[in-house]
């Protein structure tokens, strides 16, 4: 019996979408569908939901719980990874409320950033123990990474795991959607191109019936930006850059030295950037679970519709050979040709019976992989620091982030990191 691990697997709605949507793929029946997670409670509460889900749909897949991680990965074809390392008591607490200590704030922080960086060094250890099992029990098998911050964990499963990796996230399948949508724009017949990193991709191109669309969309964009809404950084860099970016204003507001600033306080307002906002979302989510757990957990009418998540088409390519495209998270081997090679990139890929293959995009245009570039240094040196253990390059990785950078002094940097490393404990590995 093929097999389908999920890692994670007491995230239930996520699961929910990602293993529902295979159970009405007809390609995957007969599949199992292996979860796992440290968190017993949850666990069952996965399992039990997709029985329930089994029994509406009528699907052939089997449902398994594991507590045992190397039995739920032994065998798999694929993997799928959804895990969030320390949640967020303590280490999302953590993250966010040292850094605030020292004037610096932040509005999600699990890409660069202070936050970015910790949240790579406790989740790196454990990624790499996974790569060490998927070796030894499943070496062939595809792993499908959602877990943030995306480009750097998925650098380390390909480059030091040795594991055929690709990066999911859904900023580049709502990019062109979300755009429109509040330009009040159709986006019917539209055809785009986007490359970068994760995140920080970019809308290089959108057009329709052969017309460049960008001179209506900054139109509609300046006459929007005189009003407060959602995505102000966005059109701000678009105004400033030229092109679109994939990703969030409240995560853009973070990743660039432009906008959150002590000096400069009424910038949060003319953005309207929301600062501590993850854990608010965290605090909403850990409430509304209290609320939905039992209708979802234990509702033997429970149904699903397929949803628009990467997994079970890219399955279904693989085990069909009907091609599909995706933007993927891969490593640059050539790809976007002014960025590092040692980079994880965000490209469009095509997915078949031979994996995945993405796609050549050449050169961006040289203020956008400028912009990328400031991004890549700290997430290489994050890489870096869990790698080899060396505490050097946490305050390498940290002094080079943009944000942080324009922000802090060295020696509070430096300072904050050595009051992060030591209010994470034993979440993090010893650094030396």
């Amino acid at each position: 019996m093929s097999k389908i691990t999920f890692l994670g697997a007491g995230s239930t709605v996520f699961a929910k979408n990602v293993l529902g949507d295979c159970m009405l793929t007809p390609s995957l029946q007969g599949f199992e569908l292996a979860l796992f997670d440290i968190d017993l409670e949850r666990l069952k509460d996965s399992e039990n939901m997709l029985n329930n889900l089994k029994a509406t749909t009528g699907s052939t897949c089997v449902v398994k719980a594991y507590t045992d991680r190397k039995e739920a990965l032994r065998g798999a074809k694929y993997v799928v990874n959804a895990i969030q390392v320390g949640g967020y008591d303590p280490c999302t607490i953590t993250d966010f409320e040292i850094p605030k200590k020292y004037g610096l704030r932040q509005t999600i922080a699990d890409t660069v950033g202070i936050g970015g960086i910790f949240r790579n060094l406790r989740t790196i250890p454990v990624m790499l123990d996974f790569a060490k099992d998927i070796q030894e029990v499943c070496p062939d098998a595809w792993f499908l990474n959602y877990t943030n911050p995306m480009a750097v964990l998925t650098n380390a499963m390909i480059t030091y795991g040795g594991v055929k990796t690709v990066g999911l996230c859904h900023s580049v399948q709502g990019c062109v959607s979300h755009l429109f949508k509040n330009l009040e724009m159709d986006s019917t017949g539209v055809h785009w191109k986007i490359a970068g990193i994760n995140h920080m991709a970019w809308l290089l191109e959108v057009t329709k019936d052969g017309v460049d669309l960008y001179p209506e969309i900054k139109r509609r964009a300046r006459e929007k930006q005189k009003e407060t809404h959602k995505d102000m950084v966005r059109y701000e860099l678009m105004f400033r850059f030229g092109y679109y970016v994939t990703e969030s204003s409240e995560h853009n507001a973070e990743y660039h030295p432009y906008f959150i600033k002590r000096n400069y306080p009424e910038l949060i307002e003319r953005f309207n950037i929301p600062l501590d906002e993850y854990p608010r979302r965290c605090i909403r989510q850990i409430d509304k679970w209290k609320t939905i757990r039992d209708e979802i957990v234990n509702n033997k009418s429970l149904e699903h519709k397929r949803s628009k998540e990467y997994a079970s088409y890219i399955f279904d390519a693989m085990e069909t050979n009907v091609p599909f495209k995706i933007g993927g998270n891969v490593m640059n081997t050539g790809l976007i040709t002014n960025l590092p090679k040692e980079a994880c990139v965000e490209v469009s890929c095509l997915v078949d019976a031979d994996g995945v293959t993405p796609t050549y995009v050449g050169d961006l245009p040289p203020q956008l992989a400028a912009l990328n570039r400031t991004n890549i240094n700290t997430q290489l040196l994050t890489l870096e620091a869990a790698i080899t253990g060396k505490k050097e390059h946490i305050y390498h990785a940290a002094m080079l982030d943009p944000h942080t950078a324009a922000e802090l002094s060295i020696d509070d940097i430096v300072a904050m990191c050595d009051d992060l490393i030591e209010a994470h404990g034993n979440w993090l590995p010893k650094f030396v």
